[in-house]
């Protein structure tokens, strides 16, 4: 089965001015390789601040005009070219962003949720553990959570086949962030790929099928995500550290 995803020796850079004009390049991600298989949750994990977000611009496109990318993003086994990507952005690919500050302030959360179907947007805030009066709220009046959980069920209300998730589930309560996980877990059994960006390894082993290691700016090693419960299959150093400084290994280093 073709993935709904892949990408292939990813790099992604920066060229900046200094003082007196002079260039320097930044080059958060050097090698970065994975893909996204139909009714697959797969993490990509790696310290906070190391770049891995761009991965998620990178796949819409939505860099800025300073970056330059190297490798190649494959959707259904065919180039990811900045027109496919618009036009199938907010269709067939979805994208949760980190911030929470992409609703639109001018509208209700309730025709914001609905999508094109129509459906209602109180069962589809009901998922996340809102109630029908969220609705009636503009997004100024939420909460960071809520507006978060407000973000997801927009994002999924259409069912995408790809769902990139970007640090999802900060602000969230154990059980919202629950909430979230089985979503996507849901939607992943419905045949969609789902993509998530963390820094929090315990909520990728939770929730992911496989987990990438992301590591000064490449993709280490890519395991199933049952790995990292017993530290069993894991090869590279970097991802031995991760496992072993987890709450119940006593953060070891």
């Amino acid at each position: 089965m073709e993935p709904i995803l892949t990408v292939e020796h990813l790099s992604i850079s920066f060229t900046r001015y200094g003082r007196w004009l002079s260039r320097v390049e930044l080059r958060p991600i050097r090698d970065l390789s994975l893909t996204v298989e139909p009714g697959q949750v797969a993490a990509v994990v790696g310290a906070s601040g190391s770049g891995k977000s761009l991965l998620a611009h990178a796949i819409f496109h939505l860099l800025p005009r300073n970056s330059r990318v190297e490798g190649n993003i494959l959707y259904d086994g065919a180039p990811l070219t900045p027109q496919r990507a618009a036009a199938l952005r907010g269709r067939e690919m979805a994208l949760i962003p980190q911030g929470v500050t992409c609703l639109d302030p001018m509208m209700k959360v309730g025709p914001q949720v609905r999508g094109e179907r129509l459906r209602s947007s109180r069962a589809l805030l009901a998922r996340y553990g809102l109630g029908p009066e969220v609705e009636d709220l503009y997004p100024f009046e939420l909460s960071g959570g809520m507006a978060r959980r407000v973000l997801i069920a927009t994002a999924t209300a259409e069912s995408p086949r790809l769902i990139v998730a970007d640090e999802p589930t900060p602000g969230l309560d154990v059980q919202a962030a629950g909430r979230v996980l089985g979503r996507f877990r849901e939607l992943a059994e419905e045949g969609a790929g789902v993509l998530l960006i963390t820094h929090d390894l315990e909520l990728a082993r939770a929730g992911a099928h496989k987990v990438a290691v992301f590591h000064e700016g490449r993709t280490v090693e890519e395991v199933p995500a049952r790995c990292f419960q017993t530290g069993q299959g894991l090869a590279h150093p970097y991802s031995q550290a991760l496992w072993r400084a987890m709450p119940e290994n006593e953060f070891e280093v």
